[in-house]
């Protein structure tokens, strides 16, 4: 049993990495032949479709009543996606962020976070989050903050001043792709989407059964184990995207699966099923506020993410981990 779970993991690796790399090409030429901006293209259906294994693990973990498995994950990818993905990413290239994306689009993020951080709190007087819980009105009321930022990136996609401007900011080329190459694109989208959600959940199935075999407590088995395999997607499309010269790709990745995961996953497992708070503690939902504020910090100065700042994203990351191990 134990071999067959290495052997998933594996799999599940190579499957991810490969369809991380049709997703970056069929979601870039898609944009360049729609002349839509690939921060839009990375807001949107490149966030969404790596944050399906989020949605799907989170909602079956409450619904078989694990639910620091699924607050974990969320809390946990977005530490992952702030600190390692953007991390290895400009470690690998630096980013370059676009001035509206630094003032809008990260925001964005920040302000999802905070509204996360105040729900799980039922009794604001106490500091600790043990038996609180992530309610149905909860749920709902972050549902409303998703439609608000779908509304918010739909309305920013279809102005057309505003694209024109935001091509030539990042220099997203006006050239039109012939109509029947379309179809392909597409194609390569939803199996690289396919390959990044199987090998995802292969990779989490083989890794939550080496965790659980080694004794290793549910909340922590979501911050670390879930949240790095169902934000491997994030991830290999991200690094991907920056060695090929697609920044724009992989930080709009990483601000839109934030939001997704917070917003959307959250608020639908929390109105399909109420969420308890059982080993989650406001480290880890500090954490996550620091991540995402370290990198809007990076980004607001020169409106890039160098390598150095890459590597002092990684070093915090590694630091958190080790926290957590400690816990142990």
């Amino acid at each position: 049993m134990t071999l067959l779970n290495i052997a998933f993991i594996i799999i599940g690796i190579v499957l991810v990495v490969w369809g991380a790399d049709r997703l970056t090409e069929g979601a870039s030429s898609l944009a360049r032949g729609l002349r839509v901006p690939e921060i839009v293209i990375g807001l949107t259906i490149v966030a969404a479709g790596t944050s399906a294994p989020e949605l799907f693990v989170s909602l079956v973990s409450a619904i078989k009543g694990t639910s620091d498995l699924a607050v974990g994950n969320v809390i946990g990818s977005n530490i992952f996606n702030t600190l390692l993905i953007v991390g290895c990413s400009a470690a690998v290239a630096p980013i370059a962020v676009a001035p509206n994306t630094v003032k809008k689009d990260i925001p964005c993020a920040i302000v999802a976070s905070l509204l996360l951080f105040i729900l799980c709190f039922d009794d604001m007087k106490s500091p600790h989050l043990w038996g609180n819980q992530i309610s149905r009105q909860d749920g709902l009321i972050l549902l409303v903050g998703f439609l608000a930022f779908m509304f918010y990136t739909f309305r920013m996609a279809i102005s057309s001043g505003e694209m024109k401007w935001r091509e030539e900011e990042l220099g997203v080329e006006p050239v039109k792709e012939p109509l029947q190459f379309s179809w392909i694109n597409q194609g390569w989208i939803v199996l690289g989407l396919a390959c990044l959600i199987g090998g995802s959940h292969l990779f989490v199935d083989g890794a939550t059964y080496m965790a659980h075999r080694f004794g290793i407590r549910q909340s922590v088995v979501g911050l670390t184990i879930v949240a790095g395999g169902t934000s491997l997607p994030e991830l290999a499309t991200s690094v991907v995207a920056a060695y090929k010269g697609r920044a724009a790709l992989a930080i709009g990745n990483v601000i839109g699966s934030n939001v997704f995961n917070v917003l959307l996953i959250v608020g639908v497992t929390a109105v399909v099923h109420p969420m308890r708070i059982m080993g989650i503690t406001i480290v880890d939902l500090m954490m996550m506020l620091i991540s995402i504020g370290l990198m809007w910090l990076f980004a607001v100065t020169k409106y890039y993410v160098s390598r150095r700042e890459g590597w002092l994203l990684i070093f915090t990351f590694v630091a958190y981990m080790g926290w957590l191990l400690y816990l142990l």
